[in-house]
């Protein structure tokens, strides 16, 4: 894997972050949440290579089905930029499309299976 420093933002601006992480393997999840938001996200990193550069108040936390992953975006304009993992609270993954000069049309991805760690159907 290639691991880089990028930087990155939600749409409006409003939350600003600095991540290093690998681009590949990108991966989509088929989780209810995931599947509806349609996200590349990078592949798994520590907590500690995701820094908030601006913007930290303007995230909402959004949690579902075991709460164990915390989903985060932007109050303002409501995208997507990163989330702590269901599987373990010390791994996150960034949405490559938040990512500066990143095109995540350009990125072979496979799919997840989040629906197997629903504890409800359809999460």
């Amino acid at each position: 894997m290639d691991v880089r420093l990028h930087t990155g933002s939600c749409h409006c601006g409003a939350v600003k972050f600095e991540v290093r992480t690998a681009l590949t393997p990108a991966v989509r999840c088929n989780c209810s949440l995931c599947k509806r938001r349609g996200a590349l996200m990078s592949p798994v990193f520590d907590a500690a290579e995701l820094r908030i550069v601006e913007g930290e108040k303007e995230l909402a936390l959004y949690q579902f089905n075991t709460r164990a992953a915390r989903h985060f975006f932007c109050k303002t304009c409501g995208v997507y930029p990163f989330h702590q993992t269901r599987k373990d609270a010390k791994l996150w993954r960034v949405n490559i499309g938040c990512l500066d000069g990143v095109d995540p049309y350009a990125l072979e991805a496979s799919v997840a299976d989040g629906v197997s760690l629903s504890a409800v159907e359809d999460a």
